[in-house]
């Protein structure tokens, strides 16, 4: 009888703490259980970044399956972000990465979506964001010592 209570009581706890990591993969990932392409991180902030300094992030991407998966197309929200991918399938149960590039051309903050296409008309989406500070116009700025000091030796 003891036999049986405790492989009672070892089988309920083991398919709560099953129920609990399906319910907390999915809340953390924002993903259906049934998809197939899993993204690491969804979103990347590159910080404060200087104005005309092209910066680039690698989302991790997974093909969940066990039937090869082809990213059908990855778009920019903008033309200053520029996504980059392998146009080959990812295998079943492979990664890939996506390159995200922004041209911080721009002053001031920004947001950018990239959506990837994949499985026919499934969609995701991936952000990056960050502000972009303006670069002095010279390689250093001036120094009123210096300045100074020449007015003086004059």
């Amino acid at each position: 009888m003891k036999r049986i209570l405790f492989l009672g009581f070892a089988f309920c706890l083991l398919a709560g703490a099953k129920a609990q990591n399906v319910n907390n993969d999915q809340k953390t990932s924002g993903q259906n259980p049934a998809d197939v392409l899993s993204i690491k991180q969804m979103e990347h902030d590159f910080g404060q970044i200087p104005q005309g300094k092209p910066v680039y992030y690698f989302f991790d991407i997974a093909n969940t399956s066990m039937v090869p998966l082809k990213l059908e197309n990855v778009q920019a929200s903008c033309g200053c972000t520029t996504p980059e991918w392998s146009r080959e399938p990812i295998a079943a149960n492979g990664t890939a990465q996506i390159k995200v590039g922004y041209n911080a051309a721009s002053e001031g903050p920004f947001e950018k979506l990239i959506t990837i296409t994949y499985n026919g008309n499934q969609t995701k989406q991936i952000k990056i964001k960050g502000t972009v500070w303006k670069a002095p116009a010279g390689s250093a700025p001036a120094n009123s010592s210096v300045q100074f000091l020449k007015q003086q030796l004059q």
